[in-house]
């Protein structure tokens, strides 16, 4: 079939399909009454040519599409209450979906087909725009975007976006420095990092900002004092007893959220250490289990909230057409110190 020249209506798909305009009517708008060799067919022409259809007539009050990728965890909650928040203030409903995550496409399943059938879906639900969290972004995602002319923001995005891809984080790198050159300050040389995804855009940020740090006191970064994963508490578990166990094992650790911090607490509790005399300590994000936590967490604070909530005014500033001041927009970070972090020596069994 070759690709049909021009626009796409529904009466070209419908010659192209073999099919009457009423039933590629019925398939965009997921009609029962299709058998499903017929809508296979359909999909197959509407997927061969990117048709996404016309923007149904807006309705009484405006809906963004906010998708996730993997678990719901403290960092995304605080993340889609802002997002909530703001939708709220602006008479905006957020509708909250999840995918799973490490898939090439962010769309169900992240299968190619099922991406554009998904957007299609967004499109003919009267999406406003979309709102991503910590997503990875295909090209394939981004051209069926373009296509159905559907607004994108994401918020910490999983990989590092194409230039004209607007997104919203904070400054990681600024974060990840002050947050080591809170422990180096307070006598520790020995420092390991525990973060997130190596491709994840935050992470290499918060990474390189350790990094920074302690190459400007001259201190050494063996290998074995970095240990990636993802941002989640059994992989704090898993980091910390690699760390804790080994000959010289770090006196600190910073850690690439508050969920591998207590990870890396649990970690440290099952081999007698305590914190901060044995091991100091420093999370990321400033979440309520950050505050929860025993002892209360030194951790570098994100305006999470915030950041949920300039991305969703970002997202209906470009679903209206307005131009945006930057592609990119990073909050502040700052240091907020609490009681897991203590002068190197504190302990007369801490490492020497």
């Amino acid at each position: 079939m070759s690709r049909l020249k021009g626009r796409v209506t529904l009466a070209t798909v419908a010659g192209s399909a073999g099919v009457s305009i009423a039933t590629v009517s019925k398939v965009l708008n997921g009609r029962s009454d299709v058998s499903p060799a017929t809508r296979a067919r359909v999909q197959e022409v509407l997927e061969k040519h990117g048709y996404v259809g016309r923007r149904p007539e807006p309705a009484q009050r405006d809906t963004v599409e906010l998708f996730y990728q993997g678990v719901l965890n403290a960092y995304s909650v605080e993340v889609i209450q802002g997002v909530i928040e703001a939708g709220q203030t602006a008479g905006v409903d957020v509708v909250l979906t999840s995918h799973p995550k490490h898939r090439p496409a962010f769309g169900p399943g992240g299968v190619p087909g099922r991406t554009a059938r998904w957007i299609r879906q967004l499109v003919a639900n009267g999406r406003r725009a979309a709102i991503g969290i910590t997503s990875e972004l295909s090209a394939a995602d981004l051209a069926a975007l373009a296509r159905a002319r559907l607004p994108l923001v994401v918020i910490d995005p999983g990989n590092i976006p194409e230039p004209d891809v607007t997104s919203v984080g904070s400054t990681n790198f600024a974060g990840g420095m002050a947050a080591t050159q809170h422990l180096l300050s307070l006598g520790h040389r020995r420092i390991a990092y525990v973060g997130g995804p190596p491709t994840s855009t935050c992470n290499q940020a918060r990474m390189s900002g350790y990094r920074s740090a302690m190459e400007s006191v001259g201190a050494e970064v063996p290998p074995e004092y970095i240990w990636l994963s993802d941002f989640l508490y059994d992989d704090g578990v898993a980091g910390g007893t690699k760390l804790l166990d080994l000959q010289d094992r770090p006196t600190a650790i910073f850690a690439g959220s508050d969920e591998v911090a207590l990870g890396i607490l649990e970690a440290a509790r099952a081999r007698g250490l305590r914190v901060p005399e044995d091991l100091s300590l420093v999370g990321f994000d400033d979440t309520e289990v950050a505050r929860l936590a025993s002892p209360p967490l030194t951790t570098v604070r994100q305006p999470l909230r915030e950041m949920g909530a300039v991305a969703l005014r970002t997202a209906l500033q470009l679903a209206a057409g307005e131009p945006v001041v930057s592609h990119h927009v990073e909050l502040a970070t700052s240091l907020i110190v609490r009681g897991s972090a203590a002068r190197h020596g504190l302990s007369s069994i801490a490492a020497s």
